[in-house]
């Protein structure tokens, strides 16, 4: 006879949500009002910023000057730029491991 999981796996899902938001409730804020001078970058920075995500992680993770995202943006326009420009290596990758004939 099977048993009914369900309501273990709903448990152990809300347990873990709930550690995440623990943890996460613990990160500190950091200030940037520094950041909001000076230009503001519109779309095509975010396309750009969004095509050089992967580098810009890397160098990131070693300097602590280099970001992934401009603070200072022009909002929405920047956004989507950005999405457009980040998802673009998903698109790139295409269908390369489909099925073979």
């Amino acid at each position: 006879m099977r048993t009914n999981r369900f309501p273990l796996r709903l448990m152990s899902f809300a347990a873990v949500a709930v550690l995440g938001f623990v943890l996460v409730s613990c990160a500190g804020v950091e200030p940037v009002q520094e950041c909001l001078k000076g230009q503001q970058y519109g779309f095509l920075h975010g396309l750009l910023h969004g095509f050089i995500t992967p580098v810009s992680f890397v160098v990131g993770l070693f300097n602590d000057s280099v970001a992934i995202y401009a603070v200072n943006n022009s909002g929405g326009w920047y956004d989507f730029g950005f999405l457009l420009g980040s998802g673009g290596w998903g698109f790139l990758a295409g269908n390369k491991s489909g099925k073979k004939s």
